[in-house]
């Protein structure tokens, strides 16, 4: 069956008393599976990110290869309940990841002890912090992963000015202390956005779906500040696949390669920016291919026995 044509069920799960919104896609094939099931992963976007804004390519392709895939929006975000809505809250998403892992693993026909855990940019931090010290994640895969804020927000300003980072830092200030600041999350050059990046707007806005909304609480900033799965990346224990932009000016790859190097994960490079490895982009393919081959290589049942490999 043809990736394109997959099909998937929606369902939901509850995260701290919040009915979270999810997608299953059901996984072709027995090619990955054992007499306990087969391999699930749990897929999740990145700021302000929802599962229907490009992430059901990467889905179908997952589930072509044999892999049961179940993506998710957090609370406060696309078909997710919960309030305040466009409010990021890295403790609320990483919470809402676990309660995702959860219910994974009760899918009919999954095998609880291998978790794949799949995130891009803010999710590809995440997945570092969700993976860290479990031993029922069989791989993860971590997708032009933002693993370091305070690496991120002294790499923002070698492409936005001095003025711009401080309206927004007052921005946040403001929303933290008083009445409610929203703003854009994708702007133009020079105006106040969580993204304003020549380009960013465009880029975002072709892989945005319905219930995708172009606004977000301006305490986003001080969140991302806190923001350092980095610093488990040593406690990973499976197999990891770092998927990095070399020319990517919203999550530093720098950073990227060091949270690699502590979890001794596969790397690939791609020669491109934060947005070129979404659907109808030339880096997709090659994105998706290695996916599945790293996934294939490390989950098939002859292998899910060996010793973890060091790459």
């Amino acid at each position: 069956m043809k990736a394109d044509r997959i099909k998937h069920g929606e369902l939901t799960f509850v995260s701290a008393g919040v009915e979270c919104a999810a997608w299953h896609f059901t996984g072709e094939g027995d090619e990955l599976a054992t007499d306990a099931g087969c391999p699930v992963v749990v897929m999740a976007h990145g700021l302000a990110g929802t599962m229907d804004s490009g992430l059901q390519p990467f889905a179908e392709a997952l589930a072509a290869a044999g892999l049961d895939v179940f993506a998710f929006d957090y609370r406060g975000f696309g078909a997710s309940d919960g309030t305040p809505r466009q409010t990021v809250s890295m403790a609320g998403q990483l919470e809402d990841y676990r309660a995702a892992m959860s219910t994974a693993a009760r899918l009919p026909g999954v095998d609880p002890q291998r978790l794949v855990l799949w995130g891009v940019s803010l999710a590809g931090g995440h997945v570092i912090s969700a993976a860290a010290g479990r031993a029922d994640v069989a791989a993860v895969v971590a997708l032009t992963p933002l693993v370091d804020g305070l690496a991120a927000g002294r790499h923002a300003l070698t492409n936005h000015t001095k003025v711009e980072m401080l309206r927004s830092t007052v921005a946040a200030f403001r929303s933290k202390v008083g009445k409610r600041v929203m703003m854009p999350v994708v702007a133009g050059p020079g105006q106040l956005g969580a993204l304003t990046l020549d380009g960013a707007m465009e880029d975002y806005l072709a892989i945005a779906g319905p219930t995708w909304r172009n606004e977000i609480d301006a305490t986003v900033g001080m969140e991302l500040g806190g923001h350092r799965p980095i610093k488990l990346a040593e406690e990973v224990a499976c197999p990891a696949l770092f998927q990095i932009a070399d020319f990517d000016r919203s999550a530093p790859p720098q950073s990227s390669m060091k949270a690699a190097f502590k979890a001794r994960a596969h790397v690939r490079h791609y020669p491109c920016d934060h947005f070129d490895v979404y659907a109808g982009k030339q880096w997709h393919d090659a994105v998706v291919a290695h996916q599945v081959a790293f996934l294939r290589q490390v989950l098939t049942p002859a292998s899910a026995s060996k010793p973890r490999r060091a790459y």
